[in-house]
């Protein structure tokens, strides 16, 4: 609802957000159902009485509940206009259900019927009872709540066609037809019995039906089945992996006779939306492992075979190695690592994606699943059909991809080596050369012969004849870093123009699209390095950006303004604005020379992210260059592309960050009640219904939780947002404290010495509290997407005792000591909140091994300074308060933590809290320690006796 409508852009998002909803939350829904319920299964088996047996799990009659409970809020139930048509099919489904009325075949599952039948207007909440009864999480006894069915139930809504549908048809054994065919690939199957027909046919089927069914899964059963398909997903992934027939030998791969089928799949799952899918549901290193082998295999061979597609297209092993490639790539973000840890001052938070770690999950995973009583309660739900071969894989059976990766980490951590004169690989660079610049070379009178680099070549009287470039792609890929060094240095030197630069490059991406990968990490690579000169965008070597370059940059500044960060204007490096690095300036004269369509997608969605981050990290004002040559390019997408150059911003400017956090918090707990960003506070003022759903001066602007989200990863250096946070957080609470009681209390605690007992009313206090912890909570969320586990950790470990040992004057309390007890019981919750977020409240998740050490720590602060041993600074009334609400949670919330700390860190903490007179917290600390404290708890149970 958020962004039901999002503007047009590059990245679609209306299938990626509906994944989310009607597929990935129904299944986790089903495993939380799934997990409850078979307690009643196995307590029935047991139990002579047999009483479990017709017993509802809560959980259940909690989703049913809140399913009929979403029908009150109609505005939030309007489908995307893309998916009306579905809604209102469901709708008529549900209609006929009521009415009883059946296709003549006494069903109603079969009768096909029209995209918009009349008289049903389906909404959200009918696609999402839809995809919990496909699921079993409900009964067909949804479709009678009141208020699902409108109009009367004897009403057959108009546009019911009576005939069978195409999906009924294959199950009748119907054969794949062109014109059945085009009907299956425009609507998604029911069942998981149709997905399995489908398969059923993949396998054993000729080879036009092979094809056929390889578009079908990729159609709209992939994008909009949303009832099945997590089943879609692993079937795909199956048919990338056939298996070996067992009379095959030599070196001959068995993938080569299937090229047609692969290079059918593999298109139909390369659009970017479709990979946000595949990782939605978790399977990018089942994915990653099925591409690895068609990879390996498709570019070690010399592409002589050519294959022709029943649509006419023809295509080599060449066409399918790139299509595989480009998609393995997207997969672990490969570009990204060199350019982060240059950027930041602390490494990237979390493993970086490679090749190795991909397998390194899948081997894991596959070896784990079916071992949990979860994973065989999951297991219960696929197809008995999938055959998925649990064997670990490694790097070392893709011998040319593994050294591809080595060379690839060779480039993008130093510049390249000599190239020996006279080796294969030198060959194949003068081949390539003179392919991509024949114009420029024409006559043998001009070489591409760098002054300096890491090779001299030169393309003079090089044969490029056709046979001379059928070459593997593992070679040309090989060779690629040393051809574009050769041609970025030429063009530096003047001896080859920028356009015929472009157009080289151009020439080698369309002879083999893989090669956009090298181009991508050899020019961040260069640019990371900063050993180019910059080169001017004036329209004469170079595309120029200033028909619309001011445009952007304003319209930068009204969004960060509209958003409540108001900065400078920031200054441009170098002798021009209006300048870039010579091999950005290559890399985006490259990608606007693409024409938009299907065919070159699955491409510029590999260069895409990566010209984005390249940009962002250059100086100012780069991105709004780059920016500037897109809209130009693309007008349709200029409030998405200038919205995402406003990211910039917060990589070079520190002040934008702190000021975009306090939009954050002011806008949350709506403390400015003027600004039309933040009448009322909450979730909704903080994340907003998506950009472009508000205009501000001819421009669209963004909530700022939305913004945030979207900028945090630009950030340079996100150790310094800790204190930042907890400084706003901290003077959130005394805003809260100010503005949520009246002037006649606020007026009599000024005369009190003790204002949570004397003078306050307990309605004030309740609502100042929920408001303390919902910044709490805001900031303990900005804390864990900024910077994940180690950001945490050192909050617990470091920001948050220097805070309190640190002195903090010049700040008056007329409220009576209210602000002081407020602010600790906003850091409490603040902790409590990041540390679960990072290690979960159980032992479940890998990063709970580091919880004992940090708590430990944490806790041993606390009692050196409650026994004295530390002297503290801040206000007496916060400490108690954080230390009294710390505890409390930790011993309510999260008991298992208790369990993890020493035990006579545990005796001493509860001592120190006895002597505050806090005797039940001291108690229920030591009950929750375990065995090793329950003498300490009996003597004090005893010792309490003993007082009364």
């Amino acid at each position: 609802m958020r962004e039901r409508d999002p503007i047009e852009g590059p990245v679609p998002r209306t299938d990626t957000f509906l994944c989310v909803l009607l597929s990935v939350t129904p299944l986790a829904v089903a495993n939380i159902i799934e997990e409850e319920e078979s307690q009643w299964i196995d307590q029935s088996s047991s139990s002579p009485s047999n009483q479990w047996k017709d017993k509802k799990g809560k959980c259940r009659q909690g989703l049913v509940n809140s399913l009929q409970q979403l029908g009150d809020y109609e505005s939030l139930l309007t489908p995307p206009r893309s998916v009306q048509s579905v809604a209102n099919q469901a709708a008529a489904k549900a209609v006929m259900f009521v009415s009883g009325s059946t296709n003549g075949n006494g069903s109603y599952e079969d009768t096909g019927m029209s995209e918009s039948p009349s008289g049903c207007s389906g909404n959200m909440r009918h696609l999402i009872v839809e995809a919990c009864i496909t699921r079993n999480l409900l009964d067909t006894s949804a479709y009678l709540w009141p208020g699902f069915v409108t109009g009367g139930i004897n009403q057959v809504p108009q546009g019911i066609t009576g005939d069978i549908s195409c999906w009924s048809l294959v199950m009748k054994g119907s054969p794949l037809t062109p014109s059945l065919t085009n009907s299956l690939i425009t609507t998604p199957a029911s069942s998981l019995a149709e997905i399995e027909k489908m398969y059923e046919v993949a396998t054993t089927g000729s080879e036009d039906e092979k094809i056929a069914v390889a578009s079908i899964l990729c159609g709209a059963s992939l994008f909009r089945g949303w009832s099945i398909q997590e089943h879609v997903i692993i079937f795909i992934v199956t048919l990338l992996s056939p298996p070996a027939p067992t009379d095959i030998s030599g070196s001959y791969s068995h993938l080569i006779s299937s090229a047609p089928f692969l290079n059918v799949l593999l298109v139909g799952i390369s659009p970017i939306d479709c990979v946000q899918i595949f990782s939605l549901h978790g399977v990018v290193p089942l994915l990653a492992g099925a591409l690895m082998p068609i990879c390996e295999a498709f570019g070690s061979g010399i592409p002589n075979i050519t294959w022709t597609l029943p649509t006419g297209e023809v295509i080599s092993s060449h066409a399918v190695f790139s299509t595989a490639f480009s998609l393995l790539l997207r997969l672990w973000r490969f570009d990204h690592p060199p350019l982060d840890y240059v950027l930041g001052d602390v490494p990237p938070v979390g493993p970086q994606p490679s090749p190795e770690y991909l397998l390194l999950v899948r081997n894991c995973r596959l070896k784990c699943f079916g071992k949990s009583p979860k994973d065989r309660m999951a297991r219960r739900r696929f197809s008995k059909m999938i055959d998925i071969s649990v064997d670990p894989i490694f790097m070392d059976s893709f011998p040319r991809l593994k050294q591809w990766y080595r060379q690839h980490q060779e480039c993008m951590a130093s510049i390249l080596s000599e190239l020996k004169t006279g080796s294969p690989v030198h060959h194949i660079v003068d081949s390539l050369l003179s392919m991509m610049f024949k114009k420029a070379n024409k006559g043998g009178s001009q070489s591409l012969t760098p002054s300096s680099g890491s090779s001299s070549l030169s393309t003079s009287g090089v044969d490029d004849s056709s046979d001379q470039l059928k070459l593997p792609a593992w070679d040309i890929l090989e060779a690629a870093p040393f051809v574009l060094d050769a041609a970025l240095t030429a063009c530096a030197h003047g001896s080859l123009s920028p356009r015929e630069l472009a157009t080289g490059l151009k020439i080698l991406a369309d002879f083999l699209p893989a090669t956009l990968g090298t181009m991508v990490s050899y020019f961040s690579s260069e640019v990371t390095r900063g050993l180019w000169k910059p080169v001017s965008m004036n329209g004469t070597d170079w595309p120029s950006p200033a028909a619309n370059l001011v445009s952007v940059e304003q319209q930068i500044e009204k969004i960060l303004a509209a958003t409540g960060v108001d900065v400078p204007r920031l200054p441009a490096d170098g002798i021009s604005a209006a300048t870039l690095p010579l091999p950005l300036a290559a890399l985006v004269s490259l990608t606007i020379t693409y024409k938009l369509d299907k065919a070159t997608e699955r491409f510029l969605v590999l260069v895409g992210p990566a010209l984005d981050s390249l940009a962002a990290a250059c100086p100012w004002p780069c991105m709004p260059i780059v920016t500037s040559l897109w809209t130009q390019k693309v007008k349709r997408w200029s409030d998405f592309l200038i919205f995402s150059a406003s990211r910039t911003v917060f990589h070079h400017n520190s002040d934008a960050v702190i000021q975009l956090l306090r939009s954050c918090f002011t806008c949350t707990l709506g403390l400015t009640p003027t600004s039309q960003l933040c009448s009322y506070g909450g979730v909704g003022a903080l994340l907003g219904h998506g950009f472009g759903s508000r205009y501000s001066g001819g421009i669209s602007t963004a909530a700022p939780g939305i913004l945030y989200i979207k900028v945090h990863r630009s950030i340079r250096d996100v150790m310094f947002l800790t204190e930042e946070i907890l400084s706003l957080l901290m003077f959130s609470v005394k805003s809260i404290a100010t503005r949520d009681l009246p002037a006649e209390q606020a007026e009599k605690l000024k005369k009190t010495k003790d204002g949570s007992k004397y003078g306050i009313g307990q309605v004030s206090l309740s609502l100042a509290m929920t408001r303390v912890k919902l910044a709490a909570s805001l900031g303990a969320s900005l804390v864990w997407i900024s910077g994940g586990l180690n950001l945490v950790q050192a909050l617990i470990k470091e920001t948050l005792p220097s805070w309190f040992i640190s002195v903090h004057g010049g700040e008056e309390d007329d409220l009576g000591g209210m602000v002081p007890m407020l602010r600790g019981y906003a850091l409490a919750y603040f902790a409590i909140l990041s540390s679960a977020f990072a290690w979960g409240i159980d032992s479940s998740s890998p990063a709970s091994k580091r919880r004992p050490r940090v708590l430990w720590l944490h806790l041993d602060f606390l009692v050196s300074a409650l026994e004295g041993k530390i002297s503290l600074g801040c206000d007496w009334a916060t400490w108690q308060a954080y230390v009294t609400g710390f505890v409390s949670l930790m011993v309510q919330c999260t008991p298992a933590w208790v369990l993890e700390v020493d035990v006579e860190v545990i005796k001493r903490l509860s001592k120190s809290l006895r002597q505050w007179n806090e005797q039940d917290l001291a108690l229920a600390l030591l009950c929750a320690g375990g065995l090793g404290t329950m003498g300490a708890a009996t003597e004090l149970i005893v010792e309490t006796c003993h007082q009364l």
